[in-house]
Order: C-alpha cells, then sequence, then structure tokens
C-alpha cells in the first residue's frame, strides 16, 4: 500500500494549546504522532512510504474560501509585525459567532473570524505544513482514482475540523474533503469519519451536495468538541438533504455499540453505490486516549478496518486524530492492514 507522507509536518510545533478554563498544556497534536506511525508502519511487508505530489492550490481553493487559505498564507508574517508581546504563536482572544458576522481588517479580528477555537494555533511553519498535508491527501486520491485497492495518507495537521472559511480542532485544510472532491469529479464519493470527534468542518463543506455522502460517528456533541454541530437531526439541506448523517455516541461505547452504529453507516455507503471512498482515520476512539471517552480496542479498531475493507471500494485513508502515541502506531496499523 502506498503511505504518503511529508517531513513539512514538522515545521507546524507550535509550543502549546489551552484547554478549558485557561489551562496552557503541551501541543498534543505533536510530530511524535507521526513518528509513532512511521515506526509502526516501516515494520510491516506492505507499506511503501513515498512523497506527495504538489497538486498546487486550485484542489484547495475548489473546498475552500480564497481569503481563508489566502489568511493562513499571510497570518504568521502579519503577527510577527505586529506590536503583540508574546509572538510565540498566534492566537485571537476574541472569536466570531457565525450568525451575521462582519469581517474586520485587523489581524486579530481576521484571526477571530477564520480561527474556531484555541487548539488552532498558528505558527511559522503552520501554512506549509497544512499545504503539504492536503497534497498527501490528494497523492492517495489520485491513487486509488488510477486503480490502487487503497492509499494512506499520513496528514498532520490534521483536517476534519476545518470548514469552508475556518480552521478548528488542529485542524487548518480539511485534508479529506479536498480529496473526496476531487474524487468527486470522476464520480460519486462516500467519506466516512471515524474520529472520536464530529467532522464539523467536513459536514460544513459538503452539507449542500448529494454527491459526495459524508457520515459522522463520534461522541455525542451535547458533552463533547466541537458541541455545535454532529447532532443526529442534521442531515444535509437543499440538494444535500439526506446525504449527510452523523451517528452520535455515549461516553463509554464499546467495541460492539460501535460495530453496531458502523454497520448502520456501512449499510447507507451501500445503498449510495459510490465510486470511491474517503475514510477520515481518527484513533482517538481508542479505550485509552486521553482526550476520548469512547473505549474501543486495538482488536475492535482491526474489526472496523475489516468491515470497512468488505465495501471493496477504491479506498483513500486520511488520517485525523489520535492522541495516544504509545498505542497510536498498532492502531493505525490495526486499521490500514486490512485493506492490503
Amino acid at each position: 500500500m502506498q503511505v504518503y507522507y511529508s517531513e513539512a509536518h514538522r515545521r507546524h510545533k507550535p509550543p502549546f494549546e489551552i484547554f478549558d478554563g485557561g489551562l496552557r498544556v503541551p501541543y498534543l497534536e505533536n510530530p511524535e504522532r507521526m513518528d509513532r506511525i512511521l515506526k509502526a508502519l516501516q515494520k510491516t511487508d506492505w507499506a511503501e512510504i513515498a512523497e506527495p505530489q504538489d497538486f498546487g492550490l486550485n484542489p484547495i481553493h475548489a473546498v475552500h474560501a480564497e481569503d481563508y487559505i489566502a489568511f493562513l498564507a499571510s497570518a504568521w508574517t502579519e503577527w510577527l509585525a505586529s506590536e503583540a508581546r508574546d509572538k510565540s504563536t498566534l492566537l485571537p482572544a476574541t472569536f466570531a459567532l457565525r450568525r451575521h458576522p462582519q469581517k474586520p481588517t485587523s489581524l486579530l479580528g481576521r484571526a477571530g473570524y477564520y480561527m474556531m477555537d484555541l487548539s488552532a494555533c498558528i505558527v511559522a511553519g503552520t501554512y506549509s505544513a497544512a499545504l503539504a498535508s492536503a497534497n498527501c491527501a490528494l497523492s492517495a486520491a489520485e491513487a486509488v482514482a488510477n486503480g490502487e485497492r487503497a492509499a494512506f495518507a499520513l496528514c498532520r495537521p490534521p483536517g476534519h475540523h476545518a470548514g469552508k472559511d475556518y480552521a478548528g480542532g488542529y485542524c487548518f485544510i480539511n485534508n479529506a474533503a479536498v480529496a473526496a472532491n476531487w474524487l468527486s469529479t470522476q464520480g460519486n464519493v462516500a467519506l466516512l469519519d471515524i474520529d472520536y470527534h464530529c467532522g464539523n468542518g467536513t459536514q460544513d463543506i459538503f452539507y449542500e451536495r448529494a454527491d459526495v455522502l459524508t457520515i459522522s460517528i463520534h461522541a455525542d456533541p451535547n458533552f463533547e468538541y466541537p458541541y455545535y454541530a454532529g447532532h443526529a437531526n442534521e442531515t444535509g439541506t437543499g440538494a444535500g438533504a439526506g446525504f449527510h448523517r452523523n451517528f452520535p455516541l455515549d461516553k463509554g461505547t464499546d467495541n460492539a455499540r460501535y460495530l453496531s452504529a458502523l454497520e448502520e453507516a456501512l449499510s447507507l455507503i451501500r445503498e449510495f453505490t459510490p465510486k470511491y471512498l474517503v475514510v477520515s482515520a481518527g484513533m482517538d476512539i481508542y479505550a485509552e486516549d486521553p482526550l476520548g471517552t469512547i473505549k474501543v480496542t486495538t482488536e475492535g479498531i482491526a474489526e472496523i478496518g475489516k468491515r470497512i475493507a468488505a465495501l471493496e471500494l477504491p479506498t483513500a485513508i486520511v488520517m485525523e486524530g489520535g492522541y495516544n502515541n504509545a498505542a497510536l502506531g498498532r492502531n493505525i496499523v490495526s486499521l490500514a492492514g486490512e485493506f492490503k
């Protein structure tokens, strides 16, 4: 299996993030995550690590607002030129309520407009890392379009919380959405998100479209981030009505309950009969993940991979979350190994 990976991810290394209540902690979405996964993949006899191609900005602009991408490109330079006292990372203190917001001209005003929370920290290498991450996903999409059974995009930063014109939840460019949109020019696509958190950005991007079926299985947003998206009654609108589904899960959900929800999701995908499948693969569903409350085991993750692979669709697997670094490589190999 082709695994697309870029060392550019190391350029994105914020010194901290801010948890609920204002607690400043080391950044959980760190380069060590990729090191653990790479080490595990290199021990297999099926993973072939490759550099991604550069697809340019057009596939990204097809998903994200051009003014938002321009903000990501210029934000760090503007931040260094600002009068801020702590320039270690760009984080606004005020965020736009997305009702009818005006877009300010100031840097911090635009940052609060384009950023959803305090985990979308921007540092010197964030933009270049995000571009490389999107190119990993596009390379995986191209591989399956060219006949590969499956390909794995080892993306960092992750992407599924990034909407049309906003960053959030460690995500800046929605890698899976960029890949799915690129594939959609060649046939219908199903995008299945198995990350612990709702793929709110993916939902936002495809909510009015019928050519990309989006499904997210995640912790119930009544108690879990991102709180304001991912409820079961959110099923698409306009042309997209009925083409988005959320499966919110309770705290403590075990293998059996998770697999039951997965079977419902897989039935929807079979009914949709897509030409391609994109999987947003978040490993924070793992029982011992520091950010999760779902209790899926490594064996359960392997079973998830087995059942998705049984769809027998050309599949681009795109890395999302997962923050138990000690188990991350093992869990990814358990999932992706079912597609080899």
